[in-house]
């Protein structure tokens, strides 16, 4: 059981038994907390199904618009930026949307970088910068990647390193491009990130 549950169920015995209702109100917030992370989880999974099938959930952006708005409740900055990501990132990679999507990604990268959560904002740059790609500003993508992905490589996360490496590629090109490539798929294949490795197979074929 988590942690913040027990708490709240311990505190709801001592009010109904000892008459201590005052802690009712931290069973509130433990429960608020763990209700806006499992909201985040839980669109979490269902945005890896789209990956998978490319069929909308209608869960989807409700459980983040949730979580975001319990988040504002607790005054979490760090949880707010996490959930505007993915408030963002559903509306730029399911509804295809680029406005809403670059104001939640704007603002997630603001309170990331206010709370120092260098994941969030490595997520945050990445997708800015594919949607600077997509408007055609490609020294802006490329300039956001590089930021994602230098984030990425201080934290260790190679998987992330990979994928961003992909979008550079297609900023990129010969010798450069190649090197991007070749780079990439070493990574990739040192963290088993097959789906990454297809991505690099793809973009290298188009050099």
């Amino acid at each position: 059981m988590d942690e913040r549950v027990r708490l709240a169920g311990e505190l709801f015995q001592r009010a109904i038994f000892r008459g201590e209702y005052d802690g009712l109100t931290v069973a509130d917030r433990e429960l608020d907390a763990a209700e806006a992370e499992l909201a985040i989880a839980r669109g979490k999974v269902l945005h890896g199904r789209f990956l998978e099938t490319r069929t909308e959930d209608p869960r989807e952006l409700g459980l983040f618009e949730r979580a975001l708005a319990l988040f504002q409740a607790m005054d979490d900055v760090r949880g707010q930026a996490q959930a505007l990501f993915w408030i963002g990132c559903f509306h730029q990679v399911v509804r295809g949307d680029a406005e809403p999507a670059v104001e939640a990604l704007t603002r997630s990268r603001e309170l990331a970088e206010k709370t120092g959560d260098q994941l969030t904002l490595s997520y945050a740059l990445r997708h800015l910068g594919i949607a600077a790609h997509l408007a055609g500003n490609l020294d802006e993508a490329r300039t956001l990647l590089e930021q994602s992905t230098a984030l990425r490589r201080t934290l260790g996360f190679t998987a992330g390193v990979a994928a961003n490496l992909v979008g550079l590629i297609y900023l990129s090109t010969g010798d450069e491009a190649r090197a991007l490539a070749d780079e990439a798929a070493t990574l990739a294949a040192s963290v088993g990130a097959s789906t990454i490795t297809a991505q690099i197979e793809e973009a290298r074929s188009q050099l």
